[in-house]
């Protein structure tokens, strides 16, 4: 079995933990001495948990987001949210600010950082041997909840594999799902018959990756060459609890929020299609990593220091926008 960082390292072992905090419980706690009474806090309350009480914010609703508007915005400190946890505050690689950045506060230099930030990403292919440290993992997953989630569930998962080993344990067993698939899609009877029938999945995997798949599982068994996770280091798996509402919404903003700060890290990654697409086939492999039955991994990224140094930002395709007035 594959042993995951949530088992051994206490920054993942805090995010499991809060995980399990009951969805909609009220942890929000007003300092009435310090209240002024604004209203703000009430103002921005998505689930209407605070209401004005003689001249202060009170807590009188049942259920909350626990999005820690309320925190945010008061003038005062007088508003805490219990369930907030503020370990995700502290990062090993540099010092975060709590102070509240105003949109626009940068201006036009701001935005055109934050833009060469996210254009000179690129997926990463090559890596050295050099291991990434657990400190920098653990700012990964950091700077990766700052995302948004659906209602807030905050639901993510981690599982981080932040050794080759680790990684390389994954990569056999996809190998013996992939090398399973392709023995099916060999069979024109199978794909044919499937195809018949309106499953025409395994003939378009056939036509579109059976052949890739056929020679990079030879290179795996015969040379020991690395085509899937590419000979990263380490690996994370951003995954869903039950409860989410926007799951797969919820874990790619959170993988986007963390290949982006990877890459201000110094860091190359790369998203593993194919290893998600096996793990949704093939339960198994999310119990042979110790996931517990209704998580799903909606996102797989290869984390490593990057063999490879690119020149210019090359630019994307033109994307089909539509105006509807």
């Amino acid at each position: 079995m594959i042993r995951t960082a949530r088992s051994a390292n206490p920054m993942t072992a805090t995010i499991a933990r809060k995980q399990s905090d009951l969805p909609g419980a009220v942890t929000t706690v007003i300092d009435q001495d310090a209240c002024i009474g604004c209203g703000m806090c009430v103002r921005v309350c998505p689930s209407k948990t605070l209401t004005m009480v003689d001249g202060k914010a009170a807590v009188t609703g049942e259920t909350s987001l626990q999005c820690g508007h309320c925190e945010a915005i008061c003038p005062v400190g007088a508003v805490r949210v219990g369930a907030l946890d503020r370990e995700l505050e502290s990062f090993a690689a540099f010092q975060a600010e709590r102070q509240w950045l105003k949109p626009g506060t940068g201006g036009p230099e701001e935005a055109k950082r934050l833009v060469r930030l996210m254009a000179s990403r690129r997926s990463c292919r090559n890596y050295t041997d050099e291991p990434v440290s657990r400190e920098t993992l653990d700012d990964l997953i950091k700077i990766a909840v700052t995302a948004p989630s659906g209602t807030n569930s905050q639901r993510w998962t981690f599982t981080v594999l932040p050794t080759r080993d680790a990684v390389f344990k994954l990569g056999d067993r996809l190998a013996q799902f992939f090398a399973k698939l392709n023995a099916m899609a060999e069979k024109p009877w199978m794909r044919a018959g499937l195809k018949l029938v309106g499953q025409g999945e395994l003939d378009e995997y056939y036509h579109s990756y059976y052949h890739a798949v056929e020679g990079a599982l030879e290179e795996w068994n015969e040379q020991g060459v690395d085509r899937l996770f590419h000979g990263a280091p380490a690996a994370i798996l951003v995954g869903v609890s039950p409860g989410a509402s926007c799951p797969q919404e919820d874990c790619l903003l959170a993988t986007q929020n963390m290949i982006l700060g990877a890459h201000a890290l110094g860091l190359g990654t790369c998203l593993i299609g194919y290893a998600v697409a096996a793990m949704k086939e093939d339960p198994g492999i999310a119990r042979d990593l110790g996931l517990p039955k209704g998580e799903v991994v909606h996102a797989v990224v290869a984390v490593g220091h990057p063999d490879e140094k690119y020149r210019t930002v090359s630019g994307r395709r033109t994307p089909l926008v539509r105006m509807v007035e």
